[in-house]
C-alpha cells in the first residue's frame, strides 16, 4: 500500500486534493481477498469513506464480449449496480475505483474528481474518451496482478506506462533468440519477464502478455513497461 500512497501523493497529488476539511468518499467494484485489502488501506490512510462493492470477476472479460453492457449489469451484475446506484442517491462520492465500462453506472460524472482504473479496457484511446466525459476527474490507470497486487500507470508520450513496486517487483519485456530470453531494447515490444521477490514469496516466469520496455521516468528510477496486452499464463 505505500508504493500505491506515495505514487498517488507525487504523481497525482491526492494528498493535496482530500484532507479532513474534503475527504475522500470512495466507491469501489472488485474482488475480495488482496484488492479488497489493498484498496481498503489506501482510501483509509486518506481518512476516507469507503463503499466496497465486491463481486466475482471471473468470466467477465468473456461475458462483456458476447453481450451488451446493459444486459450484462441486469444480468449477472444487477446487484452491484443496483447497490451503486442506491449509495450515490444516498451519498456524494468524489472518487471510485472501477473497471472502464462500470463508469456507466456514475449518474452525475461532474461530482467525481477521481477515477482509479483497472481491468479491462484501459488503453490510450479509451482513456482519453473517459476524460471527455469526466472533466473534473483525475484518472490513474493501475495493472493488476494476483501476486503483486496493483501497479501505478499513467499516460505519457502517447502510451500508458507502468512502473512496478522495485525492488520487489521487477518487470522487462523479453525476445527469445536462439533458445534465449533477451531484454528488447526500449521502445521494442516483448513477453512479461517476471521477477517476485519477497520474505513470504518467490516466483520467476514469462507471461504471454505483450508489452513495450519503458525508461526511467520521474519519480520512478527504474524501467517501466507501456501498453500491456494479456493473454494466457505461461509457467
Amino acid at each position: 500500500m505505500k508504493y500505491l500512497r506515495v505514487s498517488f501523493d507525487e504523481i497525482y497529488g491526492l494528498d493535496k486534493k482530500y484532507n479532513e476539511d474534503h475527504k475522500m468518499r470512495a466507491i469501489v467494484h472488485g474482488p475480495y481477498g488482496w484488492y479488497q485489502e489493498e484498496i481498503s488501506e489506501l482510501v483509509w490512510s486518506y481518512g476516507g469513506l469507503l463503499y466496497f462493492i465486491g463481486v466475482e470477476t471471473d468470466g467477465i472479460k468473456q461475458e462483456l464480449k458476447e453481450k451488451r453492457l446493459e444486459e450484462v449489469l441486469e444480468g449477472r451484475l444487477g446487484p452491484l449496480a443496483r447497490y451503486t446506484k442506491r449509495i450515490f442517491e444516498k451519498d456524494r462520492i468524489n472518487t471510485i475505483r472501477t473497471g472502464p465500462q462500470m463508469l456507466a453506472l456514475v449518474p452525475e460524472t461532474e461530482n467525481i474528481e477521481t477515477i482509479i482504473l483497472s481491468g479491462l479496457g484501459i488503453t490510450v484511446n479509451s482513456l482519453k474518451e473517459i476524460q471527455k466525459t469526466f472533466t473534473n476527474s483525475t484518472i490513474i490507470p493501475l495493472y493488476g496482478y494476483y501476486a503483486f497486487g496493483d501497479i501505478i500507470g499513467m499516460l505519457k508520450n502517447n502510451e500508458v506506462v507502468y512502473y512496478p513496486n522495485y525492488p520487489f517487483t521487477i518487470i522487462f519485456p523479453l525476445v527469445q533468440e536462439e533458445g534465449q530470453y533477451k531484454i528488447v531494447k526500449y521502445g521494442e515490444r516483448g513477453k512479461m519477464g517476471l521477477i517476485i521477490a519477497r520474505p513470504e514469496l518467490l516466483i520467476v516466469k514469462i507471461e504471454d502478455e505483450n508489452m513495450s520496455r519503458v525508461p526511467p521516468m520521474p519519480p520512478f528510477e527504474w524501467d517501466g513497461f507501456g501498453n500491456p496486452r494479456r493473454g494466457k499464463k505461461v509457467v
